[in-house]
């Protein structure tokens, strides 16, 4: 574009290896995820202007959110990779010297007896930088709509990684001597308790501003290196979306708003974890909510707030758990009831004989598809009469990362490709499936007459080519011949082929349908398909 091409003949470079060490407070105006992330470092500054070094000095979004946040003039400076990553040790320096003074400062005081260590680590926590770094993992990883945190020590340092869309990335490298301080930071906020490192530990708390409301689950494990962190973010003000925005189409849609129709029997969505199964029930649920019916639900943990809903959150350590809680929940006259996950046979037992005796039943099991979570029930102890005259339907689930919008870009496969895809993928079915379905004409004979797409990589999806995620589906209707099926017991694979032969498209099937359309790419289908 001739903006950014004016931009780069007007833009200076500079070498941070010649300007030295980088006054602290200039530096933290850019804080170390948004710096590694984006490609950017803060070096100088005046009054009221900044000079930021960027790898790339075209990326606008990036420069205009700097912008807003120091309330500065930024005046862009061209990097060198090798410049930038000179520059990012000095994060890492700074830290340092920090937190050898506080360090410093206890080994002064004095060493405490065993029963002051806990009262030595919160008062190492309650020091400005180490609350100031875990306000800034806290407050990027909202940011960059990161869904995991993780905070991994290792020998001589403790690597911070955010999981976004799926995929982890290195965010902040962090001194060891933080470690102690750091960990005992989150315990204190998460309300752990912060003297007991041999344990694995749970815990959570909430961060609370006008324009989100995340609440972070929080667990603990010892690793050789020290304690391991990992932070689950939930967004509790996130409104529950269609079932057209989660991705399903066409007879996927059709029969899950014929099943949600239904007076009574359990619906059931599978997956891996982090497939986004709940935000298809809570979907579901926000289907079923009306004004004439009583809803009510037992999850660990509760992710959505939903008007209307009676929400209940398992707490195993009083005797709280998802089977004991579905007992309670029957007392309390519902028509519809949502059961975070199904993890045993006490659990399975409660459920289905709920949806027997007229209640509509929601619930998730791990299974890698559809048809395996029939006969799963079987093997949990459920008897096969009661799962066959029960279960509606079965959706099975993962979630693909989705094209950029802004470097999207057509193109072809090859020959060769194709004949790659078909040693994995049943290529034949795939093109019948697209024509029953109507996505392409009778005519195609191949994938390699169809227009695929994917993403080039820009500055607002980090290079990558890829930004959010939506999932891609198999629906399992439960008919009179799957019926039959349960009844006797039969495999996972004789089931998924009677659904096929009725009309059930597969899940890649469903990812190449998707990829088709633009959504996302072939590369993300096969890497999801093997999960």
């Amino acid at each position: 574009m001739p903006a950014n091409s004016e931009q780069l003949t007007q833009t200076q470079s500079v070498d941070l290896m010649n300007v030295g060490l980088i006054p602290k407070e200039v530096l933290l105006l850019v804080p170390e995820p948004i710096a590694r992330r984006h490609k950017v470092i803060a070096f100088g500054k005046d009054s009221n202007s900044l000079s930021l070094g960027m790898v790339d000095p075209n990326d606008l979004e990036t420069l205009e959110a700097i912008k807003k946040k120091t309330d500065l003039i930024v005046t862009p400076f061209l990097i060198s990779p090798d410049s930038l990553e000179h520059g990012l040790k000095q994060y890492h320096n700074s830290l340092e010297a920090e937190f050898a003074k506080i360090v410093s400062k206890q080994e002064k005081a004095g060493l405490p007896d065993s029963a002051s260590i806990s009262d030595k680590l919160k008062e190492m926590a309650a020091e400005i930088p180490v609350v100031r770094v875990v306000d800034t993992l806290l407050e990027y990883a909202i940011f960059e709509k990161a869904s995991d945190i993780h905070i991994e020590p290792q020998e001589n340092e403790v690597i911070v990684r955010y999981r976004i869309d799926g995929m982890l990335h290195d965010v902040m490298t962090l001194p060891k001597v933080i470690q102690p301080a750091l960990i005992a930071r989150i315990k204190v906020i998460s309300s752990l308790k912060i003297d007991e490192h041999r344990l694995p530990q749970d815990g959570r708390f909430k961060v609370e501003k006008d324009d989100y409301n995340i609440s972070f689950r929080v667990s603990t494990i010892p690793v050789f290196d020290g304690e391991k962190v990992v932070l689950r973010l939930l967004d509790e003000s996130a409104k529950a979306m269609t079932l057209e925005e989660l991705g399903f189409i066409h007879r996927n849609y059709e029969v899950i708003i014929r099943n949600v129709k239904k007076p009574h029997g359990a619906i059931l969505v599978t997956g891996p974890t982090g497939s986004g199964k709940s935000t298809t029930l809570y979907t579901i649920l926000s289907l079923l909510n009306t004004k004439g019916v009583n809803i009510a639900t037992i999850e660990d943990p509760i992710e959505y707030r939903i008007e209307g809903i009676n929400q209940t959150q398992v707490n195993p350590k009083i005797g709280l758990t998802f089977a004991m809680g579905l007992r309670a929940l029957l007392r309390q006259d519902p028509n519809i009831m949502m059961i975070g996950e199904i993890r045993d046979s006490e659990t399975a037992e409660e459920a289905v004989h709920a949806a027997l005796t007229g209640h509509v039943v929601l619930s998730t099991l791990h299974t890698n598809n559809a048809a395996g979570a029939l006969p799963r029930l079987l093997d949990i102890g459920v008897e096969p009469y009661l799962i066959a005259s029960t279960v509606n339907v079965v959706v099975g689930q993962r979630l693909t990362r989705q094209i950029c919008e802004d470097c999207r870009i057509d193109y072809r496969i090859d020959g060769e490709m194709e004949a790659s895809l078909k040693k994995d993928f049943d290529i034949p079915a795939l093109l019948t499936i697209m024509k029953r379905e109507k996505f392409i004409e009778p005519q195609i004979r191949s994938l390699a007459e169809l227009t695929f797409h994917k993403g080039q990589g820009c500055d607002r999806c980090g290079h990558s080519g890829y930004r959010m995620r939506k999932g891609i589906f198999e629906v399992l209707e439960v008919s009179t011949t799957i019926q039959d099926l349960i009844l006797k017991r039969a495999p996972t694979s004789q089931i998924e082929q009677k659904a096929v032969d009725e009309g059930m498209v597969l899940m890649w099937q469903d990812g190449f349908i998707k990829c088709l359309q633009g959504k996302t790419t072939i590369e993300e289908v096969i890497r999801v398909s093997r999960e």
